[in-house]
């Protein structure tokens, strides 16, 4: 099963179910991630700093290459409501502006 690892939370990598978002993944797991949008993809609170494996994520959506013309979102971010994983293992880390205050980030 493909796999997301979020270096500055301490959960270790996360299974990611065929057809899921990153962000379900997360939920699933029960991290309390940013999504001010409720997931449609409206905004960039849930965005991750794509380390690794950037390549192995579906093609940006129409969203994401709105947000990205827009300077909104870098080359190197990926919406997690937008962004599945089909195969392999992505490693990411949450952007320092999308922390929230109630989670130990490692950084």
């Amino acid at each position: 099963m493909p796999t997301l690892l979020i270096e500055n939370l301490a959960s270790g990598a996360l299974p990611v179910p065929a057809g899921a978002t990153l962000l379900s993944a997360l939920q699933t797991a029960g991290h309390d991630w940013l999504h001010a949008c409720g997931g449609r993809g409206r905004c960039t609170t849930c965005r991750l700093e794509v380390v690794e494996g950037l390549d192995l994520l579906t093609p940006l959506t129409e969203a994401e290459l709105r947000y990205r013309a827009a300077g909104r979102l870098l080359a190197h971010e990926r919406l997690t409501c937008q962004a599945r994983l089909c195969e392999g293992a992505v490693t990411g880390r949450v952007p320092h502006a999308t922390k929230l205050p109630h989670v130990s980030y490692s950084d």
